[in-house]
């Protein structure tokens, strides 16, 4: 993570930066593609600097890489299966043991790399920044007592699958909408409420019956060999 006051300052000035971008987006309309490119690239940008900055060793990296392409490739089985997302639990299952860095990494490498297969589009950035963001905030909650718990984790789960799907409606409302009002809003997630409740409640499902043989397989790997312990 990028540590003190100046790195959390590096986070607020690019989220602010990218509300200001989303909210000229829904006034520019015609400019919809690039506005909301930049504002996903903008919300993204502190992850992939502090990234840049850190020493990583090769096994680190392919370690990032291997847990992105297995997330990835989670996705293509259910693909049939509308929101059931197993790329979500590999996700939380990398923040939790290796941190949030990281956890936004895999997030935001499962979904460019699965829709290699599945079809890539303007959807692709959010997905990466919605993946990712469920890694960073199960990063940065890992050493609480509520996700040391499986009702924490399963309730995490849950919420985030609510969340994901909130968040790929907004792309959905701003690309595709002429008029947007609270009518159309409220329609459009309501529409979503089964498909979200259905991710939300497969990532229940992984958590439960998965998550204590990961843990253990994860941060046995994390101990023997000293990865991205700092």
């Amino acid at each position: 993570m990028i540590k003190g006051r100046t790195g959390w300052a590096v986070y607020a000035l690019c989220f602010a930066a990218a509300g200001a971008v989303l909210l000229a987006t829904m006034w520019r309309r015609e400019l919809y593609l690039p506005l909301s490119l930049l504002m996903v690239f903008l919300a993204m940008l502190p992850f992939f600097i502090r990234f840049e900055r850190r020493r990583l060793r090769a096994e680190e990296l392919l370690l990032i890489a291997m847990l992105g392409a297995i997330a990835a490739v989670s996705r293509i089985p259910f693909a049939p299966l509308p929101s059931v997302q197993p790329v979500s639990f590999v996700v939380i299952m990398a923040a939790l043991v290796f941190g949030a860095e990281t956890g936004f990494l895999v997030g935001a490498i499962a979904a460019i790399v699965s829709n290699l297969f599945l079809g890539q589009g303007p959807w692709t950035p959010w997905q990466m920044f919605s993946w990712g963001m469920i890694g960073f905030t199960a990063g940065l909650l890992r050493n609480t007592r509520f996700m040391g718990s499986l009702w924490g984790k399963n309730l995490f789960g849950l919420v985030w699958g609510f969340l994901f799907g909130w968040i790929m409606n907004l792309w959905g409302l701003l690309g595709f909408v002429e008029t947007l009002n609270w009518q159309v809003v409220f329609a459009s997630y309501a529409a979503s409420f089964a498909f979200d409740l259905t991710h939300g409640l497969s990532n229940v499902f992984f958590l439960t019956l998965f998550s204590g043989i990961w843990l253990k397989i994860l941060g046995r790997v994390k101990l023997k060999y000293g990865l991205l312990e700092h």
